[in-house]
């Protein structure tokens, strides 16, 4: 497959005077939001309709800056080939997505490394292998070993090499992803420096793409992170719309799973994706493509869908769409299981002395810090609560980045219900998200379908962009930015 080359945007500008050369750095201007009491995952939790217990008085809240960053001087290749030069070209004219949709190049959105948490087993392995291999040997002794892990799942050499293995649902080509992301990174041609996390994991997602492109039924993303900045919302001008809709349009259902949760408030899941709403009812999308959209809240406890006429959002009845398993929890069983937590994350709070705002809703309860700490203080409480927790249903405790939280179910019972719902196979479905972790709510989504790990939104536009690609490929399907 011929690559093209991906061209960078200079992250400085030079200003000569005489013999000197002052560098004065670009910055490039983003919107910050203040969030008064973020919600699980960076949402704002509306106070009025829920219990929220201060600890400690609650502090002004630091509003996120999203830095850019951008290599300079990578030179174009005239040889380049149309595949790349498609996901790579800068949109010029406008569109009704505005102007923040024309992507500046997407060869920076892989060069990106932001604060990507890098935990995962069977990555770790493959960069342990470039110590005694070549690039393309540890690709090509991995997409052997997954073939026959693929056969027998429980007794392969994979399964012995990383017992925390499970599942997966498609055949990866690694070598040939490999070989598409190295004419373009020159990894092979390294001399000391073998690929680190991301870069493994970009091949990885190419490999992933490239296979659920053709049978592809079901598509979910996680929200913030993913879809947009955390604590943002979906704003018209997001270039995941387009890609969105071109999904919907190929016949292929999307979700977004996530873990805010807004019980009976229907409006308040809408100000989240207005822009996107905003978009269906502007593009005029007939019924037949808006019941391919489908929103799951509160991890698995809230399915909505758009109406066909003013492309509103309807909770979905709970006997349509709930698993057997999921019918069957108990509201005293869930209080339960929530004032359990509860009291594993204030302990967890105290003895790590931090100040947080207690935040309890009807199936979930988390906490806030009130001021600055660290990403490793929360990951220690959410790991705490997974290790200690014992409950009569299944749960989920995660660190969101900026938050603690547990919530009723998982993203696992969550995919497994809209997979029944739009009769999407495992091999069928594709989960997007940002949070793979040990302590991350996407990770139980890998024991029901394939999933892509991306670091940020520009990354999870890049492979859809691609993944839109080989659809339209495999199924004579218009593309339209």
């Amino acid at each position: 497959m011929q690559i093209g080359s991906l061209r960078s945007l200079p992250s400085q500008r030079s200003v000569g005077a005489k013999n000197q050369v002052v560098n004065v750095p670009v910055r490039r201007q983003c919107v910050s939001r203040v969030i008064s009491q973020p919600e699980a995952g960076g949402a704002a939790p509306d106070t009025s309709k829920k219990a929220a217990v201060p600890v400690s008085p609650v502090a002004s809240d630091v509003p996120h800056a999203t830095a850019s960053q951008s290599a300079d001087g990578a030179q174009r290749n005239p040889a380049s080939g149309s595949y790349w030069e498609l996901l790579n070209n800068p949109e010029q004219e406008q569109t009704i997505f505005g102007s923040r949709a024309r992507s500046a190049t997407d060869a920076n959105v892989l060069r990106r490394k932001g604060h990507l948490k890098e935990q995962d087993y069977l990555i770790d392995y493959m960069r342990r292998m470039h110590e005694t291999h070549t690039c393309e040997e540890v690709m090509l002794k991995m997409e052997r070993w997954i073939a026959e892990h693929r056969q027998d799942p429980r007794r392969s050499r994979l399964k012995r090499l990383v017992p925390q293995l499970g599942n997966f649902f498609t055949q990866l080509k690694l070598v040939d992803a490999f070989r598409e992301y190295d004419a373009v990174f020159a990894l092979s041609r390294r001399k000391y420096i073998p690929p680190n996390f991301a870069e493994l994991r970009h091949v990885v997602n190419i490999a992933q793409v490239h296979a659920s492109a053709d049978s592809l039924k079901l598509i979910t993303f996680d929200a913030d992170g993913t879809l947009y900045a955390d604590g943002a919302h979906f704003e018209q001008d997001n270039a995941m719309i387009a890609h969105i809709i071109n999904l919907m349009r190929c016949n292929v259902h999307v979700g977004i799973v996530t873990a805010a949760g807004y019980p009976g408030e229907a409006h308040k899941f809408e100000r989240r994706l207005a822009g996107l709403l905003e978009s269906f009812r502007a593009l005029r999308l007939p019924a037949e493509v808006t019941n391919r959209f489908h929103i799951m809240g509160g991890e698995c406890n809230y399915l909505l869908q758009v109406t066909p006429e003013d492309k509103r959002l309807e909770f979905v009845p709970e006997d349509q769409w709930q698993t057997p398993p999921m019918q069957g929890w108990n509201e005293e069983d869930i209080s339960a299981m929530l004032a359990s937590a509860e009291g594993l994350l204030l302990e967890g709070a105290k003895r790590l002395a931090l100040p947080v705002q207690l935040i309890r809703k009807t199936r979930s309860v988390g906490i806030v810090p009130t001021q600055p700490t660290i990403y490793e203080v929360l990951e220690d409480i959410a790991l705490t609560v997974q290790n200690q927790l014992v409950a009569k249903i299944p749960f989920c405790a995660f660190n969101g980045g900026n938050d603690v939280f547990v919530d009723a179910g998982n993203k696992s019972l969550g995919l497994q219900a809209l997979m029944n719902f739009t009769g999407a196979q495992p091999q069928e479905t594709l989960h997007v998200g940002d949070r793979f972790t040990l302590s991350g709510n996407d990770t139980a989504t890998r024991d029901v379908c394939s999933v892509l790990w991306v670091a940020n939104p520009e990354e999870t536009g890049f492979f859809i962009k691609m993944l839109l690609k080989d659809i339209r490929k495999s199924r004579w399907q218009p593309y339209i930015e």
